[in-house]
């Protein structure tokens, strides 16, 4: 736990902002604001397409809830060479850096597959969490920032080349196929169990592709090029990504299928991590347009302590007790239960946004 102020001059603020929304979206989740929003318009209904955008797609194709993990792989990544420069201005000691982020990768390990056992409510071991995929991915690229762009590229293709040849290999007729793909094969292997709605563990191995990119862009925005420089590299990446991505889809080669995570799905996602970062960057740090950042930017300044929270108590404990109160008053004055459950998640919503909020203002900084 750090004490750390807000206004520093030396942090890309946009960084803060695209950390912050995504950190903000998750929490939503956990308070149950799109559940309750989709079950209000049901199939059928005007808004139901828009609000199913926030739920996973069920396999082959992709939804907008679907970037919000790799943009979080991604937004680790751009972070890394940042807090590798503080971090070595302060130790100056790259074996001391190196076991305090092997110390990171195991606490978020442990924190992943802790989650899964408050999931469950009994002791097990699962390895489908983000943070514990987040601990493989985070190592791989820390081991490779002192590289060059092009190695760091080119070992991310090479994840990307493996993933798609151990599919095909295992399976060479239908190697994306939920409960007889290679992911699957290895989770009995690992846990002795699949995932009933296709996660796999082994999405940590392409999934380090969006990791060691973000570090690729993080450099990119520490380096002297112009704004305008970094701003078309990050469009031009982003838009090749996003045709490589798609174009794999529409041609058959490979489906974008979030849940394995395949090559055509990294692509996608990362191409719209990296313009989503390129409009963060455009907007806030170089058109200073920022007067609306201040509530998303303290939700990702504690962004894993909310994480946990979250997940553990918000939709856990957190909504069940505000309900007790706001169903209390709302049925009292005739509101309908759809629209309680609705007044309930955003509070609940609140609630957490609050939390960070009072975290801030005591400028208590929670890090791993």
């Amino acid at each position: 736990m750090t004490n750390l102020p807000l206004s520093d001059h030396k942090r890309l603020v946009s960084l803060d902002v695209f950390r912050g929304i995504t950190m903000f979206l998750l929490v939503a989740e956990a308070a149950s604001v799109y559940h309750t929003l989709l079950e209000a318009n049901p199939e059928g209904a005007f808004l139901h397409p828009f609000f199913l955008q926030f739920t996973h797609h069920p396999w082959h194709g992709l939804r907008f809830w679907d970037l919000i993990q790799p943009f979080f792989m991604f937004i680790v990544g751009v972070a890394m060479p940042f807090s590798l420069n503080k971090r070595m201005a302060i130790a100056s000691d790259r074996s001391k850096v190196t076991r305090h982020m092997l110390k990171r990768c195991l606490l978020l390990f442990l924190f992943g597959t802790g989650l899964h056992c408050v999931y469950s409510g009994e002791l097990v071991f699962e390895l489908w969490n983000v943070l514990t995929q987040l601990s493989f991915t985070i190592l791989v690229t820390y081991f490779l920032l002192d590289r060059t762009w092009k190695v760091q590229l080119g070992i991310s293709m090479g994840l990307l080349a493996l993933t798609k040849i151990m599919y095909r290999l295992y399976n060479p007729e239908v190697p994306y196929e939920h409960e007889t793909n290679f992911g699957n094969y290895m989770d009995q292997i690992l846990m002795g169990q699949i995932n009933n709605g296709g996660w796999v563990a082994i999405n940590c191995i392409p999934t380090a592709a969006h990791t060691i990119w973000g570090a690729i862009c993080g450099n990119l925005l520490l380096s002297k090029r112009s704004e305008k420089e970094k701003i078309k590299a990050l469009v031009i990446a982003g838009v090749l990504a996003l045709a490589i991505g798609y174009g794999l889809d529409l041609v058959g080669i490979t489906p974008i299928i979030k849940r394995i995570s395949t090559t055509a799905f990294a692509f996608a996602s990362g191409g719209w991590a990296m313009l989503a970062l390129a409009f963060c960057y455009w907007l806030v740090d170089v058109k200073k347009i920022n007067s609306w950042v201040f509530p998303f930017v303290i939700v990702g300044m504690n962004s894993i302590f909310i994480y946990l929270f979250a997940e553990i108590l918000g939709h856990r404990w957190l909504y069940g007790f505000i309900e007790i109160f706001s169903a209390g008053v709302l049925n009292a004055l005739g509101i309908g239960e759809s629209a309680i459950a609705i007044i309930t998640a955003f509070l609940t919503l609140g609630a957490m946004w609050y939390l960070c909020y009072f975290l801030y203002k005591k400028k208590i900084f929670f890090k791993i």
